[in-house]
This record gives C-alpha cells, sequence and structure tokens, in this order.
C-alpha cells in the first residue's frame, strides 16, 4: 500500500525522465519488499536515488541487479538489499544528526540524505572521497558532508549523532564512535575476523551501556586504518 502510493506520485513524472526508473521501482518490490523492507521512508528513499550514478559507466547495466559491485581501489557498492536493510534498522527520523564511515561510492549516503536532516560521512581513501564528494554535490544532495580521513576516531566536530553506519568489517567497535552516539542512539556495524563473514551487529547507547544484537551473516571489505594515527 505505502509503495502504491509513492508509484502513484511519482512514477508519471519518472518514468518519462528516468530510464532506469523501472528498474528501480522492481528492485524496490521484489528485492526490498519482498525480503521485508517495510519502513516508508527507507522504501522511498530506495526508490528515488538513482544507484546507476553510483557504479562505474560500464557496470550500469547491473545497477540494479541484487548484488554488491567493485569501484575501484578495493572498494564495492554494497547490494541495495543490505543497503536497505542497515538504513531500516537505524530507525531514522527526519531530525537525526547520522555519521556513515565508509563512503564508497556514496550511494549509502545520499539514501541516507534522504531521509535525515544531515549525514557526515568518511572515506579513507582519498580518492575515493573527492570523487564521491562531487557526485555527491552534482547530483544536488546538499545535506551531506564529506570527509576524507580515519574513520576510527569518528567527526567528533559534529557529534553527538543519532546514528551511525559503518560500512566496513570492523574486529571489534571503535571506542570513539560508542563516545559520539547520543544516549539512545544506534549503530549497525559488520564485527568479526578478517578475511570471512562477519555478523552485522545493532548497537544501542541505553545511559552509556552499550547493547549489541547480531542480525545477519555479512561480508563488507576490512574497516582500514591510517597507520600515521
Amino acid at each position: 500500500m505505502i509503495l502504491s502510493s509513492l508509484l502513484l506520485l511519482f512514477s508519471n513524472y519518472k518514468s518519462n525522465q528516468d530510464n532506469y526508473w523501472a528498474a528501480r521501482e522492481e528492485m524496490v518490490k521484489t528485492q526490498l519488499q519482498g525480503r521485508g523492507i517495510t519502513d516508508p521512508a527507507t522504501l522511498y528513499a530506495m526508490l528515488n536515488v538513482p544507484r546507476q550514478e553510483f557504479v562505474p559507466e560500464h557496470l550500469k547495466q547491473f545497477a540494479y541487479m541484487d548484488r554488491a559491485l567493485p569501484i575501484g581501489h578495493g572498494q564495492t557498492i554494497s547490494q541495495p538489499y543490505l543497503v536497505a536493510f542497515m538504513t531500516q534498522t537505524l530507525g531514522l527520523r527526519s531530525s537525526h544528526n547520522v555519521l556513515e564511515i565508509g563512503t564508497g561510492s556514496g550511494y549509502q549516503a545520499a539514501v541516507l540524505s534522504k531521509i535525515v536532516d544531515s549525514v557526515h560521512t568518511i572515506e579513507i581513501v582519498r580518492a575515493l572521497a573527492s570523487s564521491a564528494g562531487k557526485k555527491l554535490a552534482d547530483l544536488g544532495y546538499s545535506n551531506i558532508n564529506v570527509k576524507a580521513g580515519d574513520g576510527y576516531h569518528g567527526w567528533p566536530s559534529k557529534a553527538p549523532f543519532d546514528a551511525i553506519m559503518v560500512t566496513a568489517g570492523a574486529d571489534t567497535i571503535p571506542q570513539p564512535l560508542i563516545d559520539q552516539l547520543k544516549n539512545g542512539g544506534k549503530m549497525v556495524i559488520p564485527i568479526g575476523p578478517a578475511g570471512g563473514v562477519r555478523q552485522l551487529q545493532l548497537v544501542v547507547k541505553k545511559n552509556d551501556r552499550i547493547v549489541t544484537k547480531n542480525l545477519l551473516a555479512v561480508r563488507f571489505v576490512p574497516f582500514t586504518r591510517d597507520e600515521k594515527n
């Protein structure tokens, strides 16, 4: 019902303006709603962010397949379902201030920006930070700040955060990210040993106490560190 209303509102316009609209519509119906994504804000964002703009030119034809795709520098853009699942899990609101660790192509940040007030995203690979920042600006995402740097330390000057999303696999939860999360705030982060399957964890901060819950098994590129820090 929710998706049908969204489609009635946007489909006549979008179908004439966006050659990928039908593919994105099908992605939302089958890959997301068909697998338990029900949050209206998440569905809206996934329907209205052009994933094809965030993948290399020669891979655009695969943009709406249920798979991760390489974006260079040993990094990937996550499969649409995982992007939606992590977004929905955070329970985001329009007033929220969100931190993302691992900008990559900028796609996840774009999805978040459709829902929340502000997104601050950090990418350790400078070339990716630069290209993502330019892409997001060119596409008109004005509520996203991109920084090149070591995400382990978070972004203290923009804290505290209502939610934090980490899109790289870590061995343990970085303490600076816990410190920068608001009481009542949520974090999603893949945790586990390098080189294998990790557990996507939901981390909730309650009166400075941390409660974690394993959500599902995932594979992510590793959380890399700047050796100078």
